[in-house]
């Protein structure tokens, strides 16, 4: 008799993720950490339909275990990012010099100990700028963006909607005018 996919599909959706569990745990022969409905209607029904219809044939058996052999597996997450740098003349060939990379502030942001007022919706808004981060209302903040969205509930671009003008296109209105 043939496997009807989609029926067992419908039954398998009208069961509840403690059903599915047990279901699994007969299909497979295992248990199964998962909890997530959708993943374990998938599990299911490709097993079911790989043990209708035979699977793998054992050629293809084979050979993904070749390759799984031959695969050079990771054992442990990759370290920081290393960038780097010009030698100097007196240096070895073949000689790289790393060092941690250093991005630079933002031009357009205020000194620390400045302050930010905007008024929005009748409300004004004060925020602190800090070394590391700006304060509204006793709170740190990482970012000009973060304190926008936190007053409006909405994403903001932090430096348009604290009005914050940028230098380079200060610069270049400034030259433009003359």
């Amino acid at each position: 008799m043939a496997l009807n996919v989609g029926q067992m599909v419908s039954e398998l959706r009208r069961m509840t993720v403690t059903e599915l569990r047990r279901k699994y745990a007969e299909v497979f022969g295992e248990q199964t950490r998962s909890h997530h409905k959708d993943y374990l209607i998938r599990r299911i029904a490709w097993r079911a339909q790989a043990n209708a219809e035979g699977g793998l044939p054992e050629r293809a058996r084979r050979r993904a275990l070749e390759i799984a052999t031959d695969s050079d597996l990771r054992m442990r997450a990759p370290g920081p990012a290393r960038v780097p740098t010009p030698l100097a003349a007196n240096a070895p060939a073949g000689t790289v010099v790393t060092k941690r990379l250093v991005v630079p502030a933002e031009e357009r942001l205020p000194m620390p100990g400045a302050r930010l007022t905007r008024v929005y919706r009748g409300r004004t808004i004060e925020v602190d700028v800090l070394p590391n981060g700006f304060e509204y209302e006793g709170t740190v903040y990482r970012s000009l963006s973060a304190v926008a969205q936190a007053v409006t509930g909405a994403h903001w671009n932090g430096y348009l909607f604290f009005k914050v003008p940028n230098p380079s296109s200060a610069e270049n209105a400034a030259v433009e005018a003359r």
